[in-house]
Parts: C-alpha cells; sequence; structure tokens
C-alpha cells in the first residue's frame, strides 16, 4: 500500500482517498454486508432494523485511530453490498459515503445508531459492534418489566461471554426505550459506565447492543445473549427461574411465581401486591472465613510453590502458560522497577526453556513466602493447584457450619457470591471439590483482584456495581481481615469479621459485628 499510516487517519486537507479503497476498507465493507446478510436469516435485522459497524483492521494504525465501516439506514439489510456502507473517522467524521440509487430506493443515510456506536468505541475502544432487534432480546424485557436487568447464571452458553464462566452470574443492564435512536445514546452511555464488565445493553421493547474487541467476538457473544435471551424465555414458559443456581421449579401463587423447592418467601410484596425477589446478597471471604488459614498456608501455597517448576516444564508451550508467564514478566519488571525484595530479571525465550523456567520458579517462590496479593501469581497458583485437584492430591476445605449456610441461603432466595485473592479458578475449585462436596450450586458467582485489592474501597465499588443492587447495604461482606471490613464499610457495604480458629488478632474497638459461626449471620 503507497499511503502511509498517518495520511490514511488523517481527516484534515490532505486526507488519502486512495486508502477508502484500498484492501482493509474493501474488506471491512464486505465483512459488514456479510454480517448483516446472515444476521437477517437469523431474525435479527429484519425489516431495514438493526445495524452492524466495525473497525477497518490495519496493523499499521492504532486501534483508537482506525476508520470505522458503518451499515446505512433504512436498508433491506439481506440486499447490502460492500458499496452501501459509510466509512467514518475514529472520531465519527462521515469520510466516505455511498452514491444516491434511483427509485424506489431511498437517500442514503447512516445508521441512526451511529452516535450510539460510537460510545461503544470511545468507551469500551470496541473493534465491532451489532445492534440486534431480535426478538427474544424485546421479550427478555418484558418479562419483568420494571427490572433495569437481565440476570441469569448456571448455563453453558455464558462461557462465551468475555470474563464470564458457568458458575458466574450474567447481568445486562436494560435501559428504557425512545420515540428516537440517537436519543438513547445518554442512557447508553451510562449503562456502560455504570456496569464496567458488560459487553452488551439491552433497550426495552426495543433490542440490544453488544461489541466486542472484533468482529468475530462480537457476532459470537452476540449469538450467545442471542442463545440466553431466548433461553430465559423458554425457562420461563416451562416454569423454571433462570437467574438461581438450580433453575428450580416454580409455581403460581396468587398469580405470582414461587420456588416450589423453597421453604422461606424468596422475595416480599411491593405497593402493586407483587411478588419481588430479595435483593440481598452475601459476598464472602475464604481464608478465615469459609475456611481455615492453616488450609491455604499450609496445603496450597506449599503445592503450588513445590510444583511451580514442574507445572511450567509440562505445560510451557501451551497458550495458558505463555499468558501466565506474559503476566509474571510484567509484575516482574514492575518489581525490578520499584526494588521489591527478592524479584529477579526473567530472561529472553531465545536464552533457552531451562533459563527462563529457573527465573521463574525464583519470583514466584519469593512473591509466595511474601504472600503477595497480585493476579500473576494467583492465576498462576489457580492453573496448578487446578492439576492437584484433577489428580485428587487436594481437597477444598471450608467449615463445618459453611455448607449449611450456604444451602440456607440459598434456599431464602440470597445470593452470595466468593470474593478472594485467589484467581477465579482457585475459588471454583477449592467450592467445587470441598470435604462437603461441590458447593458451588449455592454461588452466584466469584470475584477476585482483578476487580481490584480487597483493601480498597473501590473494588467494594466495583463489586456493588456488578451485582446491581439498589443499594450498597443491601450487600453484606463477611471477613476476617478489618482493613477488607473497612474498606467494603467505606463503600457502603454493611460488614462483619469473622473470628475462626486460627485467624489473626483483631484490634480491639474495631467498630464491627463479629461471627464465629454462619449460623449466628
Amino acid at each position: 500500500m503507497a499511503t502511509t499510516a498517518a495520511a490514511a487517519v488523517s481527516v484534515a486537507n490532505g486526507f488519502c482517498q486512495a486508502y477508502l479503497e484500498s484492501k482493509p476498507v474493501r474488506e471491512a465493507r464486505e465483512g459488514v454486508a456479510e454480517l448483516c446478510r446472515h444476521f437477517y436469516t437469523q431474525g435479527w435485522v429484519s425489516g431495514t432494523g438493526g445495524s452492524i459497524t466495525m473497525k477497518v483492521h490495519d496493523d499499521s494504525i492504532p486501534k483508537s485511530q482506525q476508520l470505522i465501516v458503518m451499515s446505512p439506514s433504512g436498508v433491506q439489510k439481506e440486499r447490502m453490498i460492500p458499496e452501501d456502507m459509510y466509512v467514518l473517522s475514529s472520531t465519527g467524521s462521515i469520510l466516505s459515503a455511498p452514491s444516491r440509487k434511483p427509485y424506489p430506493h431511498k437517500p442514503p443515510k447512516c445508521t441512526d445508531c451511529a452516535p450510539l456506536f460510537m460510545k461503544a468505541y470511545e468507551m469500551r475502544n470496541a473493534g465491532a459492534v451489532i445492534h440486534s432487534h431480535g426478538m427474544e432480546c424485546c421479550l427478555v424485557t418484558m418479562i419483568q418489566p420494571f427490572s433495569k436487568e437481565f440476570r441469569i447464571t448456571h448455563m453453558e452458553m455464558i462461557k462465551g461471554i468475555d470474563g464470564h464462566g458457568y458458575h458466574d452470574e450474567l447481568v445486562v443492564p436494560i435501559i428504557e426505550n425512545t420515540a428516537h435512536e440517537g436519543e438513547l445514546t445518554e442512557s447508553l452511555s451510562e449503562a456502560i459506565q455504570a456496569y464496567p464488565k458488560t459487553t452488551a445493553v439491552l433497550v426495552r421493547n426495543h433490542g440490544v447492543y453488544i461489541w466486542g474487541d472484533s468482529w468475530i467476538r462480537a457476532k459470537t457473544q452476540a449469538e450467545c445473549y442471542h442463545y440466553l435471551f431466548d433461553a430465559a424465555i423458554k425457562l420461563y414458559q416451562l416454569g423454571f427461574e433462570w437467574s438461581t443456581p438450580v433453575h428450580g421449579p416454580i409455581e403460581k401463587v396468587f398469580g405470582h411465581q414461587r420456588n416450589t423447592s423453597m421453604t422461606v418467601n424468596v422475595g416480599v410484596l411491593n405497593g402493586n401486591n407483587a411478588l419481588e425477589p430479595s435483593r440481598r446478597c452475601i459476598v464472602l471471604d475464604i481464608e478465615g472465613t469459609t475456611s481455615p488459614i492453616s488450609f491455604v498456608t499450609d496445603v496450597l501455597f506449599p503445592y503450588a510453590r513445590d510444583n511451580v517448576g514442574k507445572h511450567l516444564y509440562s505445560t510451557y508451550d501451551t497458550e495458558e502458560t505463555r499468558d501466565d508467564i506474559k503476566l509474571l514478566r510484567t509484575q516482574v519488571e514492575e518489581d525490578l522497577q520499584n526494588g521489591v525484595a527478592g524479584a529477579v530479571p526473567i530472561p529472553t525465550d531465545d536464552v533457552g526453556k531451562d533459563e527462563v523456567i529457573a527465573s521463574l520458579v525464583a519470583n514466584v517462590e519469593a512473591m509466595i513466602n511474601a504472600d503477595r496479593k497480585i493476579t500473576a501469581l494467583k492465576q498462576l497458583q489457580g492453573h496448578i493447584w487446578r492439576t492437584g485437584f484433577q489428580n485428587n492430591e487436594l481437597k477444598g476445605v471450608v467449615f463445618e457450619d459453611v455448607p449449611d449456610a450456604l444451602q440456607k441461603w440459598h434456599a431464602s432466595g440470597i445470593k452470595v457470591y466468593i470474593y478472594s485473592s485467589g484467581s477465579r479458578e482457585a475459588q471454583r475449585l477449592i467450592f467445587g471439590n470441598s470435604n462437603h462436596g461441590d458447593l458451588r450450586k449455592y454461588l452466584c458467582g466469584f470475584f477476585d483482584t482483578t476487580v481490584g485489592n480487597k483493601k480498597e474501597t473501590h473494588s467494594y465499588f466495583e463489586i456493588s456495581q456488578s451485582l446491581g443492587v439498589d443499594e450498597p447495604s443491601d450487600i453484606l461482606f463477611v471477613t476476617d481481615v478489618v482493613q477488607e471490613a473497612v474498606a467494603a464499610n467505606a463503600a457502603g457495604l454493611e460488614v462483619i469479621i469473622s473470628v475462626r480458629p486460627g485467624n489473626a488478632p483483631i484490634p480491639e474497638n474495631h467498630g464491627f459485628k463479629t461471627v464465629r459461626s454462619f449460623v449466628e449471620i
């Protein structure tokens, strides 16, 4: 390509027209047209509704400056061709518009979704955005007409949504529809900001906006979201509650729904005499709260330390371990700059596998000995522990009162989550392979240090936003660490200190309620 990247992205007088006819732009135009035809067959963009956009993939240009291709408004999606597309700058200025076609075609017009698409590009650095008018997207917002969120858990297709696993609770914000598409821009922007982990926003009685870092991720997630919306509708029709782990059977009580497997009401009657589910949530720490500290310090940590070299050697060339090594390299470079004790340089791959692994082992041992709560270490530990659990060399340990409490809270409609410095995978392993069996059926989700340090107030703001409660005080956080309790309390959460055998002494006059067993909660 003769033009430079700088000339390609410039929208000044010297903008290079030749770039608009280049291979990257042409492929993006063709891609949008092809996706529109495909989505028409799915029923997502019928009647000229819906729209699709993607960035022009060009490695020579930073993603934030890449051009944007958008489908036009009011065009039969199944008949669109690449020449029908609009090309915009990274700031939303139209650089290229399609030629006018003879009657009965309308004059060309860029999609009314453009300002909403630009919010996903600006706020999430998206690579592609899909706006669907799929029927399931509308119906799922009508089942609970006053809910501001769609929630679902324990469905396999949740794994297709970025940052989610089977046991996680998927939360999609719902915004109210307006007469004109562009009027949704502000509310969509607020939803994106309020739900930092979402990759979709539902519009009541209208459709859904879905984005990903590429057209492949956007398409994949769109298919998963539509599947989950459809599944929720079908579960509702069959009399099952889709937002609880067991998807238990429900029966009609005075025209409202109740889970027949529960012995305690799961909600309260509102002013309209309609049964509303409990909005209360409990977030539990692990070490010193659900499990003895000795299990972590005397079993898990030594197992990871003793097996780190073996694990790295046996999995060195796998994508998962390469990602673990990349995270460790970044952390160690930061540690060396900050003069952290125990940090040693990690040589480049061309030095040889043995030397790289030796340096990794040295750094990991130092991190474990210092009990550091960092993602790079916790992610690798989780992968090592997974092998231990799979080989029956490890078994999760929880206190005797924990299983009954989890079951009681679950039966009462209270959603229970875990927040630990250990990785989410490690958390699932502990509760999925515990000395009391698989307890994950009572848990709605897992949080780790990717939401923030447990001693920082911001982390608990993130959690309260993710859980979508009306008030942070609707969340009870149980921990054995006073600094964590202070941080959670500052974010508005209710807090209880767990006093368990083997826990460190807590200072006097800390001001928090304490319990020695979950029976007291």
